[in-house]
């Protein structure tokens, strides 16, 4: 399989969403990674459901929500009635991750999981059969433009060996910093999905940059 590459809506330009959208779908790119944010789980306040809703309206390639928020159990119907394809909840905001995992498989949804740059792989050795998406946070989460943390290489490789001695399918996701700089040694690790932001949307032809990175 091909490295998928999941643009960051969060980097895009909000007066002109509909615009950039638009440019993604001509583009390389295979989700939409889109960050949900509580101001409570994270420092930040992104947007919400409205938001989303629209971006479904226009966007034809699925939708990879990632919540950055306290209690995600309540919503998770919500986002699969607002068409998202994949739903990713941090593990440090779930007490009863399995129950979690398996209600947003409940809506036909696919399941993610996140872990903050403290927090080690094998706290999902027990479940990890069970997730369909792991998204490992190279930056610390809330805001964009961060630096990559260089320790997640170590954390891609370790995942990587603990999903094949499981025999399970479980995609590897990178989300924070990621550039062509560092996208062939985190491929390189074990890791499927790329999430960028900033380094799409901050340059004069993102849609040049997701080639770039597809064919790394």
């Amino acid at each position: 399989m091909s490295t998928l590459i999941a643009p960051s809506i969060l980097a895009a330009d909000f007066a002109n969403l509909q615009r950039d959208i638009e440019m993604l779908n001509t583009s390389e790119a295979d989700w939409f990674h889109i960050d949900i944010m509580d101001g409570v789980f994270v420092p930040n306040i992104s947007f919400g459901m409205p938001v989303l809703k629209a971006i479904k309206k226009y966007a034809t390639k699925p939708l990879d929500v990632h919540l950055m928020i306290i209690n995600p159990d309540q919503y998770i119907e919500t986002f699969a009635e607002l068409g998202s394809e994949v739903v990713t909840v941090h593990y440090e905001a779930c007490d009863h991750l399995h129950r979690t995992v398996q209600k947003i498989k409940s809506c036909d949804m696919k399941a993610g999981v996140a872990l903050n740059p403290h927090t080690p792989v094998n706290a999902l050795e027990s479940i990890i059969q069970n997730i369909d998406v792991v998204c490992i946070m190279s930056v610390n989460p809330g805001f964009g433009g961060q630096s990559f943390i260089e320790e997640t290489y170590s954390k891609v490789k370790a995942l990587k060996v603990m999903i094949e001695k499981k025999d399970c399918s479980t995609l590897i996701e990178i989300d924070g910093g990621v550039t062509n700089k560092n996208a062939k040694q985190l491929i390189d690790a074990g890791a499927d999905v790329l999430v960028a932001g900033s380094y799409v949307f901050g340059n004069e032809n993102p849609i040049k940059i997701i080639t770039v990175l597809k064919n790394i």
